[in-house]
Formats: structure tokens, sequence, C-alpha cells
């Protein structure tokens, strides 16, 4: 299946998850366990020079294999068909690739199984893998070192950021790693652990090559970049520094080809924390929301504004009942720093505030007018979620494809972006276009993918108004359904 669609479609390989598509490798392959049992905690780091034996012995105990089994489920049919994890999750992520395929690959049905990789983050058994690796599974297992398969429970997961926290059922205390709390730096040596190619227990070695990449798999993009050789199967396992912590979990590459080329993604430590804590507690992540629609501060807009640097993110719009228009933001604002920590740019800026608790108040400076002033504001819920939860799946198919159109999150929540616009299709001659944000359906509010889904098929209606944000200005466009 891979090797066809790596011949066909580069561009679907060009972001091939090491997990995504691949990383949760669907396979039946024998899954080999080192069988050295040593202890895991973070010591003093290693020398380089006298290889990473010693480092391996350390951390290896810690990183687990993840099998996922999906049960059945009636395809379009009527029949019954496994579910297609490793395609539905790669295109959850990645919907500007749909239809990329070879005609008929998306309805092949593969095993009802998937491999992927974790690691282990306290005594109690808590271990970390991406979401796609065990989203929608019927039963989850893990296999630590020695071979010694366990149960696991999914007690949360984030979409967002493609991060998931298991619970390995085990009255054993477990042998656990700890994340970084130092941000890695470019340059830094790295080692990737993990279960390519369902073999178990690999490592490779190189160095991280970038920080803060933005692959477009979600609002929060913020990968670190690692040349470790990470390959199918990798999905969900740790990168670790010197001194045995974690500084990223091992998600996407960029591929031409299915198989690693050096270039790698990996979750930042500081995110997964912020992430997992938030799992541990409740089961699911709460982000922070501002209410602004926001573009970034180019070199012209600098310079007009008096500023030395294109940092910051300008205010192109106030949503509503927001915030930010109880705090008394206006269109134009110029957002420079919030709770102290500059803004580099408009994403920069969605980021930051998603990791805000809601009720934190905050101090923002902005320049408004060319004159410099700080204004306080009181960190609200992030609508999305609650909207995603009352009207439907995320991955739940909407009459959109008839339409040439693809969705995704917008970058501060309000809203949902076009992803992609079919050549010559009805969203097209509309005057959709790539990076437009779609506010309202029918009169009603959107803030998921799920939502335009859910809206445009209670309409009832031949036609459907469309209230869409283009750079700074908004418009009404009224699109034809299609029938069937």
């Amino acid at each position: 299946m891979l090797s066809s669609l790596v011949a066909t479609r580069k561009t679907v390989l060009g972001l091939l998850a090491a997990g995504l598509l691949g990383a949760t490798a669907l396979t039946s392959s024998l899954v080999i366990s080192p069988p050295l049992e040593v202890r895991a905690e973070s010591q003093a780091a290693v020398d380089p020079s006298r290889g990473f034996a010693d480092l391996v012995d350390r951390v290896m105990p810690s990183v687990i294999t993840v099998e996922v089994k999906y049960a059945e489920v009636a395809d379009t049919q009527g029949e019954a068909a496994p579910r297609q994890p490793g395609l539905d999750e790669f295109f959850n992520q990645f919907p500007q690739f749909r239809g990329q395929l070879p005609p008929g690959m998306e309805q092949r049905r593969p095993r009802g199984n998937a491999l992927g990789s974790g690691f282990v983050i306290s005594a109690d058994g808590y271990a970390v893998t991406n979401n796609h690796v065990v989203q929608g599974a019927d039963e989850v297992t893990v296999r630590i070192q020695g071979g010694d398969e366990l149960k696991a429970e999914v007690i949360g997961t984030d979409p967002k950021t493609d991060l998931a926290l298991i619970k390995i059922k085990s009255a054993k205390p477990f042998q656990f790693v700890n994340f970084a709390q130092k941000e890695a730096r470019v340059g830094d040596l790295v080692m990737a652990v993990g279960n390519p190619f369902g073999l178990g227990g690999s490592v490779t070695t190189g160095i991280v090559s970038a920080r803060g990449r933005d692959i477009g798999s979600g609002p929060y993009d913020d990968f670190l970049q690692i040349d470790a050789s990470i390959n199918r199967g990798n999905s969900g396992g740790p990168a670790f520094n010197l001194a045995g912590e974690v500084i990223g979990v091992n998600t996407a590459i960029f591929s031409p080809s299915g198989g690693s080329v050096g270039i790698g993604f990996a979750i930042p430590a500081s995110i997964t924390q912020d992430v997992v804590a938030s799992l541990k507690d409740s089961g699911k992540v709460t982000r922070g929301w501002l209410g602004v629609q926001i573009q970034p501060v180019t070199s012209e807009i600098a310079e007009g504004l008096g500023l030395a640097e294109a940092k910051g993110a300008i205010v192109s719009d106030v949503t509503e009942d927001s915030p930010a228009v109880a705090a008394g933001f206006k269109a134009g604002d110029t957002i420079l720093k919030a709770n102290g920590e500059n803004i580099s740019d408009a994403r920069d800026l969605s980021r930051k505030v998603a990791r805000f608790a809601p009720g934190k108040s905050i101090n923002m400076d902005i320049i408004r007018d060319g004159k410099p002033m700080t204004i306080e504001v009181k960190i609200g819920t992030m609508p999305g979620a609650v909207a995603m939860a009352s009207k439907g799946s995320a991955d739940e198919p909407a009459k959109l494809s008839s339409l040439g159109l693809r969705l995704g999150p917008a970058e501060d929540g309000a809203g949902v972006r076009v992803t992609e616009v079919s050549p010559g299709s009805i969203a097209e001659r509309q005057g959709l276009k790539v990076g437009d944000v779609i506010l309202e359906v029918a009169g009603e509010e959107v803030n998921a993918p799920a939502d335009v889904s859910q809206v445009m098929k209670d309409s009832g209606k031949s036609r459907v108004l469309m209230l869409v944000r283009s750079g700074e200005g908004q418009r009404y466009l009224a699109l034809p359904l299609a029938k069937g």
C-alpha cells in the first residue's frame, strides 16, 4: 500500500507521519524487545565520544511498543470493514492531501491493528504516545522491555497537538523518564528510541536541526526538527538529550520516499508536559481564548508603526462577547507582549494565549494609534472544543467534497480555516481561497470543521449562506449544496 502511495503521490508523503500514515504501521510483524533489564533514572550526561550505550541502558526500560486494535465497522455498502487508522488519522491531520491518493487507495481494507511507540513518565504506569496512534482504539496493549505485554487504557487525547496519555495496567512499579526542563537548542545531540517498522527498541542519533517548525498539522505547531532517523512505527516515541531527559515526542517526518531522509519532527517537552498534565487532571485539554482575529506584522507595517522589528500580531477583528471585547481591544491594535513574554508573530500569540489557564488575568502590551499601552484581559475558555463536542465528531464526513472544499481549525479557535480549494470547483467559483476563515454558516458560528458539516446537513436549504473573512475584510457567500 505504501509503495503504491509513494510512487503515485509524493505530495502525500511530503509529511508522512512517523505514524500519521506510516508510524502507526499496520503490520503483524514480530515486535522484538531488548532482553536486558536496566534502570532508567536520569543521570549525568554521557560523553558522546564514548558512544551512547550507557544512555541506552538507562532509558530503554521506559520506552514501550504500543499496539492498537480496532473493531470492524460498516462501510458505505453496509458490509463489515475494518477501520483505517493509518489513513484516517493522516487525513484528519492533513486534510489538504485527501483526494490525492490513487483511485481506490482510500477504500482498501487494512488489518485492524496498528503499531506505534511511547514512553513511561511515572512509576504508576502513565505513558505518553501520539493521539493518532491510539485515537478510536478499541483495545490498547503495550509491550515493555523483556517482552511482557500489558493492557492499557486511554486517559485522554489532544488532536490539536497530536498527543495522548495512556495508563498501563500493572501492580508493579515502572521505570520511567523525565522531561527536560531546559529548551533544546539547535545543534544539541539527540537520541531517538522507538518501534520503527514493528522492530521494537531501535535507537538512532543525530542533532536538533531547527526549532519552531510549522508543518501545517494544527494551529499550535511548534515542532523541533531533528535529523536522527525516524521511520514508520516511531510515532509517539521519545527523543532524548545526553542526560537521558525527554526533549520531544517523535511525531512526523518529511519524506519523498516513505523512509527517513533526515528531517523528522518532534513535539517539544514543554508543550508535552502542559498537555499531559491537563489530560491527567481532567482527560481533556482546556485552552485559553482571547477572541481576536489576527495577522502578522510585515516589515512595511512595522515601519509605519515605528517598530524596530517586524514582530507582534495585529488585531484585524474582535469577536463579540469575547474576553478581548471585555478588555477593550480594537481592530488595529498591535500586540507585542503577553504576560511579559515577547510575541514574535501571529502564530506565536495563538500558542501563548492557548497555554494560559482560562480565568487567568494577564497584561498585554500593545501599540494603538502609534502609542504604547497596556491592557489587562481575563483569558476565557476556547469555544472550539465545546462546539465540536455538541455538534459531532471532528472526522464526521461533510457535504464539502462535492463543493471542492477542505477545512481545518483557525489559529485562535474562532472560525474554520480553508485549507484546500479544488480547481474548477463550486468553492473556487464562489471565490473561496486557501487561508479564508469561515466564521458563520446559515447564521450559526462555527469553530471546528465538524460544525460546518453539521450546520450544512441541518439547514435543509438548496443554498447555505457563509460569512467569510479574507484578510481584514468579511463577506457573505451563498454556496449551493450538492444533492444526495
